[in-house]
């Protein structure tokens, strides 16, 4: 079975479970910010042990299972509670294959999150960036020979970040009186943390925050023409002077106290997209 009929028939399953639910929006929730599901009206849940073909989630703070929820506007969102990465020692094509999963589904415009490190100078933890672009030193997710079906062998990203959604998610902060920043992600393997040198690097090449997903699902997503949000929680800095050390708990706890606005902020956006 090829890439194309596993993904016709994980999204047949989804169907039949959800009663064909039909999704417009896709959201995928990074570390410890699985709470979003909390504020929505979820009608639909599937675990990932349940899906055919589907991965499943090993790291702390990811839950594993895919919501079917209603916004108040009517709109139809599904939500990837617990995301894949590459530094579990899954494929590529893995990590993103529920972004194919969600394009089958009906899915037009996908928004992720994410923890990262942020370096730019002018950030604090806590702080709440709206990505611009991003930086790939992952392996490219469409390595490999290219199926005509899903999009063309040589995808543009020329708006890896759609413009006009980062425009919306800018003004939304804007009316809710939320301070944000903005900024470029660079995506990284994992699993450790980054040197101070790895950190001042980053920033030579143009990053402001660096982390160990995203990129890989927002080149997926722009291969096969979905428009991309990403927000990453700044929870924890380097690059400066100083770099402190830091674990997952502290990344977690920083995210948590975060948590709230950010909650409140995608909420708004999705509700007015």
């Amino acid at each position: 079975m090829d890439m194309f009929e596993k993904i016709q028939e994980t999204a047949a399953y989804i169907n039949q479970a959800t009663g064909n639910y039909g999704p417009e929006i896709g959201v995928i929730l990074g570390s410890g910010l699985g709470n979003l599901v909390n504020e929505l009206d979820i009608e639909k849940t599937v675990s990932y042990k349940d899906i055919p073909h589907f991965p499943v989630s090993t790291v702390a703070g990811h839950k594993g299972q895919l919501l079917f929820a209603r916004l108040k506007s009517g709109k139809k969102v599904v939500v990837m509670q617990g995301r894949f990465h590459f530094y579990e020692g899954y494929a590529m094509s893995e990590v993103t294959f529920p972004v194919f999963v969600m394009k089958a589904l009906g899915v037009r415009t996908m928004l992720v999150s994410n923890a990262a490190g942020g370096m730019n100078p002018g950030f604090k933890v806590g702080d709440i960036m709206f990505i611009n672009d991003q930086i790939n030193l992952l392996p490219n997710p469409l390595l490999g020979p290219n199926d005509e079906r899903f999009g063309e062998r040589f995808p543009s990203m020329h708006n890896a970040y759609d413009k006009d959604l980062l425009k919306h998610g800018l003004a939304t902060a804007a009316r809710l009186g939320i301070q944000v920043q903005q900024g470029v992600y660079v995506g990284t393997t994992g699993p450790t943390f980054e040197t101070p040198s790895e950190y001042r690097y980053f920033r030579i090449i143009g990053g402001d925050a660096v982390g160990m997903s995203t990129v890989p699902e927002t080149i997926v997503a722009n291969y096969l023409g979905m428009k991309v949000m990403g927000l990453s929680v700044i929870s924890d800095l380097g690059g400066g002077e100083i770099t402190l050390e830091v674990s997952h708990e502290e990344v977690l706890a920083a995210v948590e106290k975060t948590v709230p606005v950010l909650v409140g902020l995608v909420k708004e956006i999705l509700e007015t997209l």
